[in-house]
């Protein structure tokens, strides 16, 4: 395989390589060694959707790696930047995002950062933060009562797939069709429908430990908890987890309401501008992530 880099710590030598030269299941080993949540499909989904790098010592074994995904002509989404603990304090992180770097000259970048990161990306000039909220656990739809709103919501069909995609740019600012191509094959959806226009759209899809919700996009948290209900609905008594800025403190307290408890935080931040911007301020927004990898 072709070496792309290679870094010297301490008794080590990295050599990197395309993420895609290399062996699903070890790439599933790394992630899992430090407590993330992938499965294999979930890592053949980015793969799919993204480029990335990979760091493999003399014997083989992947120690390290970033991804990033390219939504439109300017803008990358960096994503799975892993490493393992004994490397993370000697520059594996910084060398892999400066690598990413170098291969996406002249795009915008955002990404989601744990809170072991986030330090990192701030020395990398990351900045434009928002906190997301990581909620998971046992689905309880007895509980996941709200007021009903105005107009019909029905699970999508195939010939919804571009109002889906229209609100979902009026909501990041960014074409993610490309993304959309991967979840909705492996999704269930509702939409919200009203004066015979789709207003706001749910996904839910097997990830990690059961299941997740999301991408949820709405323009206001009541239209967003209408199209998440069936999905409580649908995995009660099973583990489900959505993903959503701390802002959407209505939506947050349905998922509290529905078994999801506060598990964890992550930071949206960007590099050159805030990485996802509504293109209206009262129009649709992102009420929940796809996940952290995908935004």
């Amino acid at each position: 395989m072709e070496t792309i880099a290679r870094l010297h710590i301490d008794t080590f030598e990295l050599t990197l390589r395309d993420i895609k030269q290399v062996d699903p299941k070890l790439l599933h080993a790394l992630s899992v060694s430090v407590g993330w949540p992938h499965r294999d499909s979930d890592w053949q989904m980015l793969l799919e959707l993204g480029q990335g790098l990979a760091a493999v010592d003399e014997i083989g074994r992947v120690v390290g790696t970033v991804m990033w995904l390219r939504y439109g002509a300017d803008f990358a989404l960096i994503c799975m930047l892993i490493t393992l603990p004994r490397l993370q304090e000697q520059g594996a992180g910084s060398w892999l995002m400066e690598k990413a770097h170098e291969l996406n000259k002249g795009a915008v970048f955002g990404l989601n950062a744990t809170r072991e990161a986030k330090r990192l990306y701030r020395s990398l000039g990351y900045g434009y933060e928002q906190k997301i909220l990581r909620c998971q656990g046992e689905a309880t739809p007895e509980a996941a009562l709200s007021a009903k709103v105005e107009g019909l919501v029905r699970p999508a069909a195939a010939s919804d797939h571009e109002s889906l995609l229209r609100l979902d740019l009026a909501a990041t600012g960014h074409d993610r069709s490309i993304a959309y191509q991967a979840l909705l094959p492996v999704s269930r959806g509702q939409v919200l429908v009203r004066n015979d226009e789709i207003v706001a759209f749910s996904l839910c899809r097997p990830f990690g430990r059961g299941h997740v919700i999301g991408p949820v996009i709405a323009a206001s948290e009541d239209d967003a908890i209408a199209v998440s209900r069936a999905h409580v609905e649908t995995h009660a008594g099973s583990f489900l987890r959505a993903d959503t800025p701390a802002s959407n403190t209505v939506f947050t307290n349905f998922l509290v309401g529905s078994g999801m408890q506060i598990y964890d935080s992550a930071t949206s931040m960007g590099l050159g501008r805030a990485p996802f911007k509504p293109l209206a301020s009262a129009g649709p927004r992102r009420i929940t992530l796809a996940s952290q990898a995908i935004g």
